[in-house]
């Protein structure tokens, strides 16, 4: 079928600063293929450029002098070196984007930048960079830079402002639309002015019939409305899609039409087959109720007030092997920013460097956590790549963006897949720097691990999550602690670095286990085992099997009401009756000390501001693992 609609798809404020979300990338080269005329624009990196030059930073603190006659100290302080931020802004950008290298050495002399709180708190850059480290060391202070003028945004003009995310607070378990609608509601803020103004010139200049808001996480919902309800007031022959992960893990019983005042479709899960299907609706083409996994209002034309789900498309969904390489062509590739927020090489990974994104395999082939969405399509089909196809489109977004570093963005890396790869990879003599998030399986001994390397692999992501044997077996995560340490002492041997996620707060997690998980970590640490780890604090989703069976976890579910708007994470109460929250801060701490190298002889316990139990194992634990 010939499509003839002009699509313009959006990625709104604010997602990455180092190189583009993926979203709108898959989509693009996917449509393209089936030979539509599809444009992609990246509002979010686009924002923050013209937020961050001298023009916006002099617009910001006009902005400031009207809002605050009269200014609070600490304010005060950033206000009067205004001059300072906005003769040095541009050089500092330009340095991020990989120009203008020779200031780093201006940078790093403490004489250049104008320095606020943030660098009263600076790690130790002896430590961290050496004496030749002059980059690296530049582009450290350049982002305690940024996040000084950051602090200055939130604490005036913007409060929800954030580098990757923007009103985050209010996308969370926003059961209702009626903060959201406020927010709609209110006047139009220096960065939405910002966002509007650009908006306003892609849809002048690309002229589309329809336009798709990719709407990833929490954090730029609430700019995606904002795009989509001016589109609707200022250009009403503009049809509106909004898609992606919030909508799909969020919004699947959504009942309040409100948000329809923002958009004219949602659709759920992979956007592929969705997407065309609507397409093909608004050119006439196909009824509504053959739609594919889409939320919009029973009558677009007439006052309706309900909120119907559609699914009635016999297509499947789009299979991994048609979806086409990804497509960056438009994406300001020379503006977006590499920043250096925490010195650990393993941490830094995640916004330094430009990395174009792959996905190996489509869901995940464990599928088993007990915590995990394992409801859910992104989870739940587990559909491989070949390898082949893989190389292939390694090749085409190299030759498109004359980048090599790529990272696959999957739930967990097959490791068979892993292998093909890497095989295939070095039979092509392929040159990239690639890493990917896996389960740190038995499968990976030393010889693939050492493949992997061979072919580019520097880093992995992996679940570690409560550490504990008892706790592991009751999340279903299909590993031990012992496969834990020998899997990571296979990578890390082969110079691939390991960041682990960690998780605290499982229903029934006692205190003594979540000292003796810190306990596992330090000892991961100390051993080499890993480089760089992130604390999160156990959330129960409704799409999850503790979820779907309370009682095999000790869980109290305290309200299962579905709300009018968003619908995922779900209240409950852990009978043990322990305060997990309390031991948050402590295992931050100490999480991030040690990725430092910092405070790995001293006693778990000792991280926290009360008592705690004393962790009951073995200073050899880990050990005893790798010798045996």
């Amino acid at each position: 079928m010939n499509l003839k609609s002009k699509i313009l798809l959006i990625l709104p404020p604010f997602t990455q600063l180092n190189t583009p979300y993926p979203s709108t990338a898959f989509l693009t080269g996917f449509l393209k293929k089936e030979g539509m005329d599809v444009k992609q624009r990246d509002l979010g990196i686009e924002v923050i450029s013209e937020l961050f030059s001298s023009a916006g930073l002099s617009g910001l603190f006009e902005e400031i002098d009207h809002r605050f006659p009269v200014l609070p100290p600490p304010i005060r302080d950033t206000c009067n070196s205004r001059d300072a931020y906005i003769d040095t802004i541009d050089e500092v950008m330009a340095f991020l984007r990989g120009n203008n290298p020779a200031i780093a050495h201006r940078i790093c002399n403490g004489t250049f930048l104008p320095e606020g709180r943030r660098f009263e708190t600076q790690s130790d850059t002896e430590w961290a960079f050496g004496t030749t480290g002059t980059t690296d060391k530049a582009r450290y202070f350049a982002t305690l830079y940024l996040e000084d003028i950051g602090d200055l945004i939130i604490s005036t003009i913007e409060p929800d402002f954030g580098f990757s995310r923007y009103a985050e607070q209010i996308g969370r378990c926003a059961r209702t639309f009626d903060k959201i609608q406020e927010q709609l509601d209110s006047e139009d803020t220096y960065i939405d002015r910002l966002m509007l103004v650009r908006l306003t010139h892609h849809l002048e200049t690309c002229k589309p019939d329809i336009v798709g808001l990719s709407v990833p996480f929490p954090g730029n919902l609430l700019c995606a409305l904002k795009c989509g309800k001016y589109i609707k007031a200022h250009f009403p022959h503009i049809k509106v899609i909004m898609g992606g992960g919030f909508p799909s893990t969020e919004l699947r019983s959504l009942r309040d039409p409100r948000v329809f005042s923002c958009t004219d479709f949602i659709t759920l899960d992979d956007g592929f087959r969705p997407i065309v299907c609507v397409i093909e609706h608004i050119e006439g083409h196909r009824l509504k109720e053959n739609l594919k996994r889409t939320l919009a209002l029973t009558d677009e034309d007439k006052e309706s007030t309900e909120v119907v789900f559609y699914d009635g498309a016999p297509e499947p969904d789009v299979a991994i092997k048609n979806w086409g390489a990804p497509d960056y062509s438009e994406l300001p590739l020379d503006r977006y920013i590499s920043t250096i927020e925490v010195t650990n090489p393993m941490h830094r990974l995640w916004n330094d460097g430009r990395w174009n994104k792959l996905m190996i395999a489509h869901g995940c082939y464990w599928g088993k956590c007990s915590f995990c969405d394992t409801t859910l399509d992104y989870i739940s089909r587990f559909e491989p790549a070949s390898a082949s196809d893989l190389c292939d489109r390694i090749e085409a977004v190299m030759k498109q963006t004359q980048y090599s570093g790529f990272h696959f963005v999957d739930e967990a890396a097959p490791p068979a897949v892993l292998r093909n790869l890497s095989k295939e990879l070095l039979r092509r003599k392929l040159q990239i720097t690639w890493w990917t998030n896996i389960r740190f399986e038995s499968a990976f001994d030393e010889e693939t691990c050492a493949l992997m390397a061979q072919a580019g692999c520097i880093a992995v992501s992996g679940g570690l999550e409560v550490a504990s044997e008892r706790l592991l077996k009751l999340i279903n995560k299909g590993v031990s602690l012992e496969q834990v340490a020998k899997v990571t002492s296979n990578l890390t041997g082969a110079g691939i670095m390991v960041h682990a996620y960690l998780m605290y707060g499982f229903p029934t997690q006692t205190a003594q286990e979540t000292i003796d998980s810190l306990e596992i970590v330090r000892q991961m640490f100390d051993n080499g085992l890993i480089q760089s780890g992130f604390w999160h604090h156990f959330a129960l989703t409704v799409h999850s099997d503790v979820f779907a069976n309370p009682d095999d976890y000790g869980v109290i579910l305290n309200d299962i009401s579905p709300g009018s708007f968003a619908n995922n994470d779900a209240f409950f109460t852990d009978p043990s009756g322990v305060n997990h929250e309390k031991f948050g801060p402590g295992l931050r701490k100490s999480l991030y000390n040690y990725m430092h190298g910092i405070g790995l002889e001293f006693p778990s316990q000792t991280w926290f501001s009360f008592k705690t139990p004393v962790t009951k194992i073995p200073s050899n634990y880990i050990e005893n693992f790798l010798e045996n």
